[in-house]
């Protein structure tokens, strides 16, 4: 983390488009990207919904054929991606078109790579590790939160360690993002609740990053700023689209500044319990953020001011640092009782005997090494037995 404007920082994005009616635009992109055949990949939930249908009709009315993948899990497994990469290749496909949340997002890049580089999809775990881009690849978000569709991120679910890998590469970029908040309406309230306080967390420690930038700053403080204004209303008014919107805008944001800024330990301490015991990310970002930034606080107390003025906190220029970790604390932990969520980890299951493989795994995310403050495996520990 650096207040240095001239620090030599790159930044990137995918082409994207912003709005009611984006979705509806598959068809045209792919046929912009001379597609001939498009895989498309989602999950049972999101197919009950019709929407790997209408993303169908609109891809053949460009002469794009297609076939469809939808047997993802929320946390993708590394054998439901190879099956995907073994259907993309029987269906002698050359692109794939992603509807639905992270999961079949992280899924459809996973089988990409697979397929191009002809590699298991665990080869690929670190940063930088992907020799051969993927196959073209259009994202269609249907949550607002994850951001897997602007993102450089896939995270995949390692079943012979059970523990989440991340594959952190350029490559994972998507071509093209049809981002459509008209698309998010269908959420109930507990996954609009995750999803939106799963973007928070990404705004968070993209904030605090030990390689923020000044335009990975700008995006956060704006994704936290929109949370705090649309976040409740979403939650209590599905069908209110300037809520939707400003829920859309928050992820989108959010995912530019994560996706050059990277993360920290609360996802690092996510992905570890999501691998070793399934839970859900966007919980468990939630039930962690603010445990986290209490350890962190130390490390960046003028940083976690700003973001708790953003939370809607009043913390003055100078304020001694135990104001600001009440209040910006405070402020998170508030918004978290608002939108319903309570629980703690080990209301999810999560037992003393498995707190130093999750502290291990932990360590071991690549998150965790943009964290301003680096814990020791015993403090991880802390951390978790804090949210139980």
């Amino acid at each position: 983390m650096s207040d240095n404007l001239a620090e030599l920082r790159k930044f990137v994005a995918p082409e994207f488009v912003f709005g009611d009616g984006a979705g509806a635009l598959a068809g045209q992109f792919a046929a912009n990207l001379s597609v001939n055949k498009a895989l498309i990949v989602s999950d049972p939930g999101v197919d009950r919904l019709g929407l790997p249908s209408r993303m169908a009709d609109s891809l053949r009315a460009e002469g794009v054929a297609c076939a469809v993948f939808a047997d993802v899990s929320a946390n993708p497994r590394d054998h439901e991606i190879m099956a995907g990469a073994d259907v993309y290749r029987r269906e002698k496909c050359d692109a794939i078109v992603a509807v639905g949340g992270g999961s079949p997002m992280d899924c459809a890049k996973a089988i990409g790579i697979v397929c191009t580089n002809d590699r298991h999809v665990l080869d690929f775990e670190g940063v930088d590790k992907v020799e051969r881009p993927g196959p073209p690849l259009i994202c269609i978000p249907t949550t607002a939160g994850t951001a897997a569709d602007i993102s450089q991120f896939c995270i995949v679910n390692d079943t012979g360690r059970r523990v989440k890998i991340a594959i952190v590469s350029k490559t994972m970029i998507p071509d093209v993002a049809l981002i459509d908040p008209a698309l998010t309406v269908t959420m109930d309230k507990h996954l609009t609740a995750h999803t939106g306080l799963d973007a928070l967390t990404h705004a968070v420690e993209a904030y605090v990053s030990n390689a923020s930038s000044a335009f990975t700053d700008l995006n956060a403080l704006e994704a936290v700023r929109l949370v705090r204004r649309h976040l409740l209303r979403a939650i209590e008014a599905p069908d209110d689209m300037a809520a939707r919107t400003g829920m859309m805008l928050a992820s989108t944001y959010a995912g530019l500044a994560f996706s050059n800024a990277i993360l920290g330990a609360v996802h690092a301490m996510a992905h570890s319990l999501g691998g070793l015991l399934d839970l859900p990310h966007g919980l468990c970002n939630a039930i962690l953020l603010d445990h986290v930034a209490d350890f962190n606080l130390a490390a960046a107390p003028e940083r976690y001011r700003q973001l708790g003025n953003a939370l809607g906190a009043d913390i003055p220029a100078g304020a001694d640092e135990q104001r600001i970790r009440q209040s910006t604390l405070g402020a998170i932990r508030e918004l978290k009782r608002a939108a319903g969520v309570t629980q703690t980890l080990c209301d999810l299951g999560m037992t003393s005997e498995a707190l130093p493989l999750l502290a291990q795994n932990a360590l071991a995310d690549a998150c965790m090494l943009t964290n301003p403050r680096q814990p020791t495996a015993d403090e991880v520990v802390a951390i978790y037995e804090k949210a139980c």
